[in-house]
């Protein structure tokens, strides 16, 4: 489908290198969206923005680390210097290491909660003045969070994963609050099961297999689908903001 409104939109998308991220940065540059890059694996940035550059889009690959202020402050500097005031923030960035509570695994913890809750913040705060300004210039302005379901369902042995996306779907309710008024939207998408990395950042072999099984019995989005849903909430007129999407697997209940 395409979605003409997006055309000369400046947007950041983290977790690019892959999954979720990258889809939402092919699709938002191939509908006419200068799309900056940003994840940790320079490499891989640098091969998918290259692609998108030969398909007649605008790429900027953007290495850095959601987890580490500075990184982000670079990046962000060096975005605004190729492309200017950006318009549209896609939070995309996430971890899943699931283990029980009592394994104390506060390395895996601490991860999950500097990526999936601090690394939004991060990157918000980082372009909170862009996206004000663009809005009080007349501009559509976004911010996107990705969720997951697991923020209202609970999982066995996710408690921490579920927590920190709990989090994120009460920090885009209070953000609205504080942006909606200025004329900034923000969405937040719940998925469910999508096929992407994250399942393999599973150490424990047996809550790997149980993945599986879950996946063949119902089935999982793509990171396309998904991305879709970005490109569709983004282009609606800058009077309408969907607030809050949750996306299934038909057979997922």
């Amino acid at each position: 489908m395409p979605y003409e409104n997006l055309t000369g939109r400046t947007a950041v998308v983290t977790g690019a290198a892959s999954g979720i991220g990258e889809a939402v940065a092919v699709l938002l540059a191939a509908q006419g969206a200068r799309v900056a890059l940003l994840a940790r694996r320079e490499e891989r940035l640098a091969a998918i923005a290259g692609k998108i550059r030969a398909d007649g889009g605008q790429a900027l690959a953007a290495a850095a680390d959601v987890t580490d202020e500075t990184s982000v402050t670079d990046a962000a500097d060096r975005i605004r210097a190729e492309y200017g005031t950006v318009d549209l923030v896609v939070n995309a960035a996430g971890v899943m290491l699931p283990h029980p509570v009592d394994a104390r695994r506060t390395d895996e913890w601490q991860r999950m909660l500097d990526t999936n809750v601090t690394g939004v913040l991060r990157m918000i705060g980082a372009f909170t003045a862009d996206l004000v300004g663009a809005a009080a210039d007349g501009r559509t302005a976004d911010i996107v969070n990705i969720s997951s379901i697991a923020a209202h369902v609970s999982f066995p042995n996710y408690a921490v994963y579920g927590a920190t996306k709990a989090a994120v779907t009460y920090l885009s309710e209070s953000l609205r609050g504080e942006f909606g008024p200025r004329e900034v939207r923000v969405t937040n998408i719940e998925p469910g099961f999508v096929e992407s990395e994250l399942r393999t950042h599973i150490a424990d072999a047996e809550l790997s297999r149980q993945v599986e099984g879950m996946l063949d019995e119902v089935g999982a989005l793509s990171a396309e689908e998904v991305a879709d849903l970005v490109a569709y909430v983004t282009s609606r007129p800058r009077r309408v903001n969907l607030r809050q999407i949750v996306a299934l697997p038909t057979r997922q209940v």
